[in-house]
């Protein structure tokens, strides 16, 4: 199937099919394999490649360690194999644990998103299958509804009432009606009404399709190479970057300043060179990139142990970070399961005609599923076999009304339900109860008066109207006009129970609930004020509307309920709250959801939504409770708790152990470390750090939403690196003054120091309590047990040798002891004071 389909929308569509190898019943299971092989995945970008290859050669990615590899290569020409052996053998140790963690954390990610995967219905084998939007090939047959996602580009072989928006490829505001047909091979691509663009969604309305084109070959696909289709830097993101900015400084000053004066010092070039490149590596929190990808694959099992689903794992340590939730009301705050409670007429008493039209909109519509629609039809059945369709004006999110014409008898009728104050705007009579036709103009004010009861009773209310219309089916503009109004849908969704009790732990957590609804003020206070919300101040959706952008961002603040909300005043309200310095959290699962998902902070729809809601959101919820949200926030917490634990660790111990070994290099007359001890040091000290993890965390870590900050980071690796600091030079006083330790006894107890007091100090820095009244994770507490005695020992092994290390005298390893415990005492000291002053 190597055609040429440059202008297939002006191709007949059987001659199209014939082209394609495809019939009106779709692909084999067989041939659909053979053209996905063929053509690749439908993607606009190739999926990262997860093979083993790949993620290993990743680890060697910095220039430091690419150096330091390069640099032993020279050592082992001048004559010292040992060393390069030794030195390579421990990067690749290093790199092989951040290798290994990476690995199983991006398996672990691919199952989680295979439960939530977007998919579309296709034709194998005659018969309807769901399969992955990646999964579709050219020649698929596929079937559309509303809020589905066109999987490629397509050419419609029936449609009914099909409409699309195709904003983000046209930049036409209004939904575009398709349907089947010939185009003009000369048609632009807002003319080619016969056409589906990927990237594109269903509104309303039922389709045919077969797939022509995917990919990178789409219309899409060719565009997307100059679009950027990387998605905004998040707050998580922002925050390593700049942690990174803050590491380079300090590590590019300290490695030339300590090269430059061992150089100046008269000390061995290379060896100098390889010393200043191993404190780089000591410095540099080498697997930080594997323990963020660890810790955030461990946080998306643990939240999808709680029915939360992770798509883009950065999202987790947002979540966490969230202060702000933006929510609309149905489904979150109500069951979501609407019921019809009543049709009056204009007087306020039960109209048979207002149910009758509302039955019949309701029946014929084919937009898409919905829970008004299905409420009217549950509610009472009646005979309208006698009644044909004609047309329909699919409901839109600007004229907020749904409009079918049908014929009955010879006769035509044109019913329309919608938003009361959308319907009254088309009408120019209403109806009264014994049948009589008045002016709108003399009931307006009775019709407010009812509507005003039923709202504040917390009932949704739509208004129903009608037309008699002559022969033939006018165009669209025409119909809506001079409509009688007929009365009122009153409809109510229950409160969720215990929704209540999910604000309240929302709120403790630091969560600000806000709601964001399209039904009127009165709807919305009633009903805030029924789940303990405060509903003293609202803004509607007119008053944002003359709102500039700042006066917007100044006023969201105190506002915990926007009604009357237009789709596009979401985004705007979301922005708003984003630039007033919140983290914000936007959860919503219908078509007009997405441009508010894509601005929020963490996108959070539901496994029931609409397709172009699902793809928009970060993370799936498998139920849509605020239960569920509030665990979920959280792991999120604690996922980014132990990010930060490992942080602190690193920069800490790290920092303070390159200080000192700068620091001593200056004064003695060899170098305190050889560059194959330092790396050994680093490694061993990564051990502990690698359970992070699955460490436990504290309750007051997770009570509250915390961000990422430098300067706090800074203070802290300066506070404790000099603390470790003065402990390493306390050491050194005892090995050369107490003990008179030759040169192999001195880089034997100060790796000794290093590698315990690091490792022990975990335990301390890993909590705000005192260190005896937190308890660490069990492989957290194994691991630095094990590191400790393995670095005992390792002096008195045959090792020792190898490393340039010496057994040390008992008298050594009591005077250690009571080093780590003052050193102990003095951090926790250190901390609390330290918490207190900078809180």
């Amino acid at each position: 199937m190597s055609r040429d389909f440059n202008v297939f929308w002006s191709i007949p569509a059987d001659d199209l099919l014939n082209q394609l190898d495809t019939t009106t019943s779709g692909l084999t299971s067989t041939e659909a394999r053979t053209r996905l092989a063929a053509y690749g995945s439908n993607l606009l970008r190739p999926k990262k490649s997860l093979s083993a290859i790949s993620l290993l050669l990743s680890q060697f990615k910095s220039p430091i360690i690419i150096i330091l590899i390069f640099a032993p290569l020279l050592s082992f020409f001048l004559g010292d194999p040992a060393d390069t052996t030794i030195i390579l053998a421990i990067i690749f140790i290093s790199s092989f644990l951040g290798f290994w963690q990476e690995k199983g954390a991006a398996h672990a990610v691919e199952k989680l998103l295979a439960i939530v995967r977007t998919k579309t219905t296709v034709l194998r084998d005659g018969a309807e299958k769901e399969i992955s939007l990646e999964e579709v090939v050219p020649g698929d047959v596929v079937l559309l509804s509303a809020g589905g996602s066109i999987p490629g580009d397509c050419l419609i072989l029936e449609a009914t009432d099909f409409h699309v928006d195709e904003a983000i490829l046209t930049g036409e505001t209004f939904p575009v009606d398709k349907s089947a047909g010939i185009i003009p091979p000369e048609a632009s691509l807002s003319q080619r009404t016969n056409v589906l663009f990927m990237g594109t969604h269903a509104v309303s309305g039922t389709a045919r399709t077969v797939v022509v084109r995917t990919g990178k070959d789409t219309e899409f696909g060719k565009i997307s190479d100059h679009l950027k289709l990387r998605p905004q830097e998040t707050e998580f993101e922002r925050g390593v970057r700049r942690f990174g900015y803050l590491l380079m400084e300090v590590t590019l000053l300290l490695v030339i300043a300590i090269f430059t004066i061992n150089v100046y010092l008269a000390k061995p070039i290379l060896d100098s060179f390889l010393f200043s490149l191993a404190l780089a590596v000591g410095l540099t929190p080498q697997l930080l990139p594997a323990i963020i990808s660890v810790n955030l694959a461990h946080g998306a099992k643990m939240m999808a142990k709680q029915k939360v689903i992770v798509k883009k794992l950065v999202s987790i340590e947002n979540f966490g970070s969230m202060n702000v939730l933006c929510s609309d009301k149905t489904g979150t705050l109500t069951e979501g399961k609407v019921g019809l409670h009543s049709t009056p007429g204009i007087e306020g008493q039960e109209s048979p005609k207002v149910f009758l039209c509302a039955y019949l909109n309701a029946s014929f519509q084919k937009g898409y599923n919905n829970p008004i629609d299905e409420a009217i039809r549950v509610y009472r059945s009646i005979d309208i076999s006698g009644y044909q369709k004609l047309k329909e004006i699919p409901y839109d999110f600007i004229r907020k009304r749904l409009s079918i014409l049908v014929s009955q008898n010879g006769s035509s009728l044109l019913v329309t339900k919608g938003a009361l104050k959308n319907v009254l705007e088309v009408c120019s009579t209403a109806e009264t109860a014994d049948g009589k036709i008045v002016p709108l103009q003399s009931v307006l004010e009775q019709i407010d008066r009812h509507f005003e009861r039923f709202s504040s009773e917390g009932f949704r209310t739509l208004g129903v109207a009608c037309r008699e219309m002559g022969p033939g089916e006018p165009a669209a503009g025409e119909v809506e006009t001079n409509m009688t109004f007929l009365g009122f849908l009153v409809l109510f969704d229950p409160l969720k129970p215990g929704i209540q009790q999910d604000i309240a732990e929302l709120k403790s957590l630091g969560v600000t609930l806000k709601v964001i609804t399209g039904d009127n003020h009165a709807v919305a206070v009633t009903v805030g004020k029924q789940v303990g919300m405060d509903a003293a101040q609202i803004l509607t959706g007119p008053e944002i509307r003359k709102m500039s952008s700042e006066a917007l961002m100044k006023k969201v603040e105190d506002i915990n309920i926007f009604a009357e909300v237009e789709p596009n005043q979401k985004e705007r309200i979301i922005i708003a709250l984003k630039k007033a310095g919140n983290v914000v959290g936007y959860m919503g699962d219908g078509i007009n959801d997405a441009p508010a998902l894509h601005a929020a902070d963490v996108g959070i729809s539901v496994d029931g939504a609409v397709d172009v809601a699902k793809e928009a959101a970060d993370i799936v919820l498998l139920e849509k409770e605020l239960g569920v949200l509030a665990k979920g926030v959280i792991e999120g917490r604690t996922t980014f708790a132990n990010t930060q634990k490992y942080v602190f660790m690193a920069t800490s111990a790290n920092f303070g152990n390159m200080f000192s070994m700068a620091g001593a290099s200056l004064f003695m007359s060899y170098l305190p470390l050889l560059p194959k001890q330092i790396l050994l040091t680093n490694l061993m000290t990564d051990f502990p750090e690698m359970a992070i993890a699955t460490d436990s965390v504290d309750v007051e870590m997770k009570d509250r939403p915390r961000r990422w900050d430098i300067n706090f980071i800074r203070k802290f690796m300066i506070t404790f690196g000099l603390v470790s600091s003065f402990f390493d030079f306390l050491t050194f006083g005892v090995l050369l003054i107490l003990m008179n330790a030759t040169v192999e006894q001195f880089r034997t107890g100060w790796f000794m120091e290093s590698v315990i007091s690091a490792a022990v100090i975990v335990l301390v820095i890993r909590s705000r309590k005192p260190f005896f009244m937190s308890e660490p994770g069990r492989y957290l507490k194994a691991a630095t047990l094990l590191v400790v005695a393995l670095t005992i020992l390792l002096p008195y092994t045959p090792l020792a040798g190898i490393f340039g290390f010496s057994p040390l005298p008992a008298s050594f390893l009591l005077a250690l002891g009571i080093i780590l415990a003052l050193y102990i005492a003095t951090a926790e000291i250190v901390k609390r004071i330290f918490y207190r002053t900078n809180r």
